[in-house]
């Protein structure tokens, strides 16, 4: 078995192959709605932030707005899309109490977006997920069952809220690919602006097409799980209903085509109603809106301002710090992070360093403390000198640590100075280190004492490593760091102590 076929058998669940395709629907950071001048704020009053176009009353008509189709043209420049010339728009007829025009207006046969791709790493296996498209179309309203007893209540604020659907090719073969997918895409689209990713208020909602097949067998039949707001959540929903239908196959069942809802409370999928396909939506093209032509013009004038996408910085840290391509593509989660990073390795020098600390000790608190790399108590020139006295060997990385918890807490104050430079932050650091008394020893005789007192006192650990034991080699060396209190340099420490052993 090569190693290909090794890594798409540890793939199988119960002799399985997932397969999952993704809708995800990106509520655009405009200002008004797609086709009217209501805002968009989230968070108003029921129905407070619908006009009449929204309602669909008789003599409106729907007007584009050009910002919608601009972060339209963003997102397919940053996904490496095909911008359509022209595009048009169609009539998605279904009925629903918070669907007051009885259809929604959508794209169909030819959107604005078309294809493109996704790459993300999941651990350090790069993957590529294709897309079909992305299209522009309003979201519906919202119905409220919780406020009320006996009926529900309509809330049209979202009617006609500009949404970008993005559609994949079934390319996702488990839940965890799904999530990475999700994340990476939602990435890129609060990097370059055209979405804020919230997902608790609805600005990115992911759709998870599920279906199980034999390896080699024809596609099976979908389940598609609806409005999964969080990526916690999907991962579950998404388990949950690759089991069941394994469960449903294995008992000789056939697996029907439906629309389902995770519950958070019971980890479970439900089928909400039958799955509809294209034809039964009866799309044709919109009376009311001519088709949607954008310029190649206008095409260059919205390249021209966007910022450095996130895998040509990822490419731009690979090559001016020799960083390797995964911690470049960790480094680049947003542009806050790639500047902290650039920042502290500009200043430092110690490029791979200054990635090991933020990926490990800065991302670790930000996460323990639910805080974005913005509000990080340390600077990036703080975080520069410290890496300096740990390449200087003036302090352990232990002892670094200490340091670091000290500034983060505040006992040194936040930021200091806005414009802090290098050298007043360095004097903090060592400032800190001498008030905790966490220099490094560097004194070889006081270490060699040192050693020579756990080799004395510790003669069996001696003989089982001349036995051929390297664990007690390790062993001695953590009885020498604990004898100096962390004060010894390791690599020093690991010299002369294997020197004294082999003498």
């Amino acid at each position: 078995m090569n190693q290909k076929t090794k890594k798409e058998a540890s793939l199988l669940v119960q002799g399985y192959e997932v397969v999952i395709g993704f809708e995800t629907h990106a509520q655009l950071a405009t200002q008004s709605k797609i086709f009217s001048r209501a805002p968009t704020a989230f968070g108003a009053e029921p129905n407070t932030q619908a006009c009449a176009v929204d309602l669909a009353l008789p003599g409106t008509l729907p007007v584009m707005n050009r910002e919608a189709v601009a972060h339209a043209i963003r997102l397919g420049l940053a996904l490496g899309s095909h911008i359509a010339e022209q595009s048009v728009f169609a009539r998605k007829n279904y009925f629903y109490p918070d669907l007051p025009k009885g259809y929604q207006i959508s794209q169909f046969e030819i959107p604005v977006v078309q294809g493109g791709e996704v790459s993300f790493f999941l651990g350090d296996q790069k993957k590529t997920v294709r897309l079909v498209r992305a299209h522009l179309e309003e979201d519906a309203g919202k119905s409220l069952h919780e406020d009320f007893i006996g009926q529900s209540g309509i809330d049209l604020n979202r009617a006609g809220t500009p949404l970008l659907e993005i559609v994949t090719e079934p390319d996702i073969r488990s839940s965890a690919e799904a999530v990475a997918y999700a994340k990476e895409l939602h990435k890129i689209v609060t990097w370059i602006g055209v979405c804020d990713g919230n997902m608790q208020e609805g600005s990115f909602r992911c759709d998870a097409n599920v279906s199980v097949r034999k390896p080699g067998a024809p596609l099976g039949t979908r389940r598609e799980i609806k409005n999964l707001n969080s990526f916690k959540f999907m991962q579950q929903a998404i388990d949950f209903e690759v089991r069941w239908q394994i469960e449903q196959i294995e008992d000789g069942f056939e697996i029907q085509q439906a629309t389902v809802l995770f519950d958070p409370d019971t980890g479970e999928t439900r089928a909400m109603r039958t799955k509809e396909d294209a034809a039964d939506y009866r799309y044709f093209p919109d009376p009311d809106l001519p088709p949607l032509v954008i310029a190649r013009s206008w095409v260059d004038e919205v390249k021209a301002a966007m910022p450095e996408l996130p895998r040509q910085m990822a490419e731009r840290l690979v090559a001016d710090y020799g960083l390797p391509e995964y911690d470049a593509t960790t480094l680049t989660q947003s542009p806050a992070m790639a500047a902290y990073f650039e920042t502290a390795a500009k200043a430092s020098g110690q490029a791979k360093m200054a990635s090991n600390w933020i990926m490990g000790e800065v991302a670790r608190r930000l996460n323990n403390e639910n805080i974005d790399i913005p509000q990080v108590p340390v600077s990036a020139v703080r975080l520069a000198a410290l890496l300096l006295e740990i390449a200087s060997g003036a302090i352990s990385n232990n002892a670094a640590k200490l340091v670091f918890d000290a500034i983060w807490k505040g006992h040194y104050g936040v930021f200091g100075v806005p414009s802090e430079d290098l050298n007043t932050a360095a004097l903090l650091v060592k400032k800190i280190v001498g008030e905790r008394g966490l220099a490094q020893m560097n004194d070889s005789g006081a270490l060699e004492a040192i050693i020579d007192e756990v080799l004395a006192a510790n003669a069996p650990m001696v003989e089982q490593f001349k036995a051929g034991k390297d664990k007690a080699f390790n062993a001695l060396v953590g009885m020498v760091m604990k004898a100096s209190k962390g004060k010894a340099n390791p690599q020093q420490v690991n010299d002369v102590l294997r020197s004294k052993l082999q003498g």
